[in-house]
C-alpha cells in the first residue's frame, strides 16, 4: 500500500487542490497527530487519499468529507474493502458539515485548500470544545499569523481569535515538490491543541470577538480610534483602558491576548 501514491487526478483550481504525495510528510503528519487506536479522525479535503490510508492503517476510525465526487469515486474504487465502522466518506462541503452532530471528542486531520483553509478553520473552531486536537497543512504564510507572538507584523485579530480557542505551535514546513501539482508556496504542518478546559473563559464569547476585529479593523490607528470607529463608545473604551491601566495610546497589535480578554470584559461591563 505505501510503495505507491494513488493514481494522478487531475486537480480543480476552483477548490486548491493539490495532493500530497511525498509519504515522509504523510508519516511526519500522523505522528504530530498521535493517533490511537479507535479515535475519531476527521480528515477534510481527502483528495487522492494518502492521508485517509495512513490514519486507516493506525486503526482510527476515519470521517473524511470531500466535495469533488470525482475524487470521492476513485476513493471508493480504490478502497474497495474499507468502509463502516472504521470508514465514512461523505461527498459535501466542510463549511456546511454538522460538526455539532458528531458525539464524544475528536481530532482533525487535513490538508486544507489554501483558498478556503481559514473559513474551513473558523468553522471547526465554532466546535472546539469537542475537538482534541487538530493537525493541519496550511499556506505558510496563514500558519505563521495563526501562530504570531504579539507586537510582530503577522499578529492580528486572526491571531487572537485562534489563540483564544487554542494553543498554536508551527511544527515542521513543507516543500512544494511534495505536492502535484506543485504549488506556488510553501506550506506548514501547525498542531492546535483547544482550550476545552476553560482556561481563558469569557461571558460573552461573540462580544469579545468583536471587540478583537474592532481592534484590528484600522491597523494604523491607536486602539481607542480603531474601536469608536468599528461603533464602540468613546467613553466606555477609554473608561476601560483606564480601569484596567492600559495606554489609551498603543495600537491593537501590541495587545496581548490576556489584555483583549480584560478590555472586552470592562467594555462590556460599561455597556
Amino acid at each position: 500500500m505505501k510503495t505507491t501514491p494513488p493514481a494522478f487526478t487531475r486537480p480543480r483550481k476552483s477548490w486548491g487542490q493539490n495532493f500530497l504525495i511525498d509519504f515522509n510528510i504523510q508519516r511526519k503528519i500522523l505522528d504530530l497527530a498521535e493517533i490511537k487506536r479507535g479515535e475519531h479522525v476527521i480528515e477534510i479535503g481527502p483528495g487522492r487519499g494518502m492521508l485517509t490510508r495512513g490514519l486507516l492503517e493506525r486503526k482510527a476510525f476515519v470521517t473524511a468529507i470531500e466535495i469533488d465526487p470525482h475524487l470521492v469515486d476513485r476513493i471508493r474504487k480504490e478502497m474497495p474493502s474499507v468502509g463502516p465502522p472504521d470508514f465514512e466518506l461523505v461527498l459535501g462541503d466542510a463549511l456546511r458539515y454538522p460538526y455539532e452532530t458528531i458525539q464524544g471528542p475528536y481530532k482533525v486531520v487535513a490538508n486544507l485548500p489554501y483558498n478556503l483553509s481559514t473559513p474551513v478553520l473558523f468553522r471547526l473552531l465554532e466546535e472546539y470544545r469537542q475537538i482534541k486536537m487538530m493537525v493541519l497543512m496550511l499556506q505558510r504564510e496563514v500558519a505563521e499569523r495563526l501562530a504570531a507572538d504579539v507586537g510582530t507584523k503577522r499578529y492580528g485579530a486572526l491571531t487572537v481569535t485562534v489563540q483564544y480557542c487554542a494553543d498554536v505551535r508551527a511544527a515542521f514546513e513543507v516543500p512544494p515538490s511534495c505536492f502535484r501539482p506543485r504549488p506556488r508556496v510553501h506550506s506548514t504542518v501547525i498542531l492546535l491543541t483547544p482550550r476545552s478546559n476553560g482556561r481563558m473563559p469569557v461571558q460573552d464569547e461573540s462580544f469579545f470577538l468583536k471587540v478583537v476585529k474592532g481592534a484590528f479593523a484600522y491597523r494604523r490607528k491607536r486602539v481607542v480610534n480603531s474601536l469608536v470607529e468599528s461603533g464602540f463608545s468613546k467613553e466606555a473604551v477609554l473608561g476601560s483602558l483606564e480601569k484596567i491601566g492600559l495606554d489609551p495610546g498603543r495600537r491593537g497589535e501590541t495587545f496581548s491576548l490576556s489584555e483583549f480578554l480584560e478590555l472586552a470584559k470592562e467594555i462590556g461591563r460599561l455597556v
